[in-house]
């Protein structure tokens, strides 16, 4: 079971990615995960644009921990991650790989919806690498309380969130390790969403349930 603590999670030396990743600790440090969403509810958002923290989700020593970029509009409104359309899609793929979200933790590197307004509509922004960077101490810190057997990182924000450098997913798609946390890179659900061809996305979508049943059978694995 991995643990940290506050002098011991996992950098990446030799990035500068490493530089701040206690700058956002609060103090004192929290001692339970609960302490740890009011700390991040207190500190208010880290984005542009964010509204409100959009806690993670699931059992403590869940097998399987997913991590996302960020929440979108419907987190924001709803306070919870991946309810949205991504969302419907990683259940979908969840269920065909074999996997009950009800007892897998789902999160986010960036706990805050970061948008531009446009109109009526609240359009999602890509969040930089200083803000991701800025969230990496509450993203470990929430790990650690919840010390999954493998964690997922779902598109290159989180896998750059949980590696501390920036990730091609075509290249390091597979099995991973985010310093003592085993590790697994896939693609973000939303990427299949922005597909237009038909038949690209159903392929996109079975190789990601592919990844996600690679995912699973690493962590019945994993002690």
């Amino acid at each position: 079971m991995p643990r940290h603590t506050s002098r011991s999670l996992p950098i990446q030396r030799g990035h500068a990615v490493a530089e701040d990743l206690f700058a956002a600790a609060p103090k004192p440090e929290p001692h339970s995960l609960t302490e740890l969403n009011e700390e991040m509810a207190a500190a208010g958002p880290m984005v542009e644009g964010g509204k409100r923290a959009v806690f993670g989700e699931g059992p403590i020593g869940a097998a399987l921990a997913l991590v996302g970029e960020q929440p979108g509009d419907q987190e924001d409104l709803q306070g919870h991650p991946f309810v949205g359309p991504a969302g419907q899609l990683l259940d979908r793929a969840m269920a065909a790989a074999g996997i009950d979200r009800s007892r897998s933790y789902v999160t986010n590197a960036v706990k805050h919806f970061k948008f531009q307004q446009r109109g009526k509509r609240r359009i999602h922004e890509k969040p930089t690498m200083g803000e991701v960077k800025h969230y990496r101490w509450w993203l470990f810190k929430e790990l650690e309380f919840v010390h999954p057997k493998l964690v997922v990182a779902l598109g290159g924000t989180a896998a750059y969130a949980l590696s501390g450098k920036s990730v091609t997913i075509g290249k390091s798609r597979g099995p991973a390790e985010f310093g003592e946390f085993h590790g697994f890179i896939t693609v973000h659900p939303s990427a299949m969403l922005r597909m237009r061809d038909h038949d690209e996305r159903e392929a996109a979508f079975l190789d990601f349930v592919r990844d996600l049943k690679g995912a699973r059978k690493l962590a019945a694995q994993s002690h």
